[in-house]
């Protein structure tokens, strides 16, 4: 599984491609969220919000090979409208970037979609509600540029809120053991370019040796921060983060 640390340095190397959804774009969301003034918002949404919007659109069309659904022009311009609907609900106090947000919620209209499609077809194809096998077998092997950017960018800013939401389980009040495998967490995450084998197996071993727990006392604490991910994946996957 490709790490965040990965990811940002693979972000790094397409720095100078042009980016249509900036700090800039990002920034007129926020004020766009914060204003109640018509003119101001109507200013906002033609300048930066309505084209970043249809690009990202686009984009994720291309990336994740929506368009092999009918009508996809249609269900494209229907999706641009109905992110006019939702731009109000997007809530920047969270923590999540705005690129993230609509990039979140618009890849899962479109999966809203193809479930809808798929039951009308009576295909024997099933789409988990979580997407992940969905997600797996849409990701295109020939990326353009811009469509990688949009792929790479999305995932590092998801791996970027969960080391976040790491840092935050410090704050708990943990058990001496819990404490213990999740500073060796950590570390792991923090130095997994330096580790050459990173499989299950190999993971249980590294988390003995930086805890001085056995593989139960490891396994205990490692399953109450799978439930933590699996909250986290949830708010992430509806936008709430």
């Amino acid at each position: 599984m490709m790490t965040w640390v990965m990811i940002w340095r693979m972000m790094g190397k397409s720095k100078n491609k042009r980016h249509y959804f900036t700090k800039e774009h990002e920034d007129a969301v926020v004020k766009y969220v914060s204003t109640n003034n018509k003119d101001e918002k109507t200013k906002l949404y033609v300048i930066y919000l309505q084209p970043a919007f249809s690009e990202l659109v686009d984009k994720i069309v291309y990336t994740y090979k929506f368009s092999n659904l009918p009508n996809i022009d249609i269900l494209r311009d229907e999706c641009k409208i109905w992110l006019t609907t939702v731009l109000d609900k997007y809530d920047p106090n969270k923590g999540s970037k705005a690129f993230s947000y609509f990039s979140v919620i618009t890849k899962n209209w479109f999966i809203h979609k193809v479930k809808k499609n798929s039951q009308r077809m009576r295909r024997e194809v099933q789409i988990d509600a979580s997407d992940s096998v969905f997600v797996k077998n849409l990701e295109v092997e020939h990326l353009s540029n811009d469509a990688g950017y949009l792929f790479f960018r999305e995932q590092a800013e998801f791996w970027q809120n969960f080391w976040n939401e790491i840092e935050s389980w410090d704050e708990e009040a943990l058990k001496p053991n819990e404490k213990k495998v999740l500073n060796a967490v950590k570390i792991l995450f923090e130095n997994c370019d330096d580790i050459e084998i990173f499989n299950k197996k190999a993971v249980y071993l590294y988390l003995r040796e930086l805890t001085g727990l056995n593989t139960k006392q490891v396994v205990n604490s490692l399953n109450k921060m799978r439930s933590k991910y699996g909250q986290f994946k949830k708010n992430w996957n509806e936008g709430k983060i």
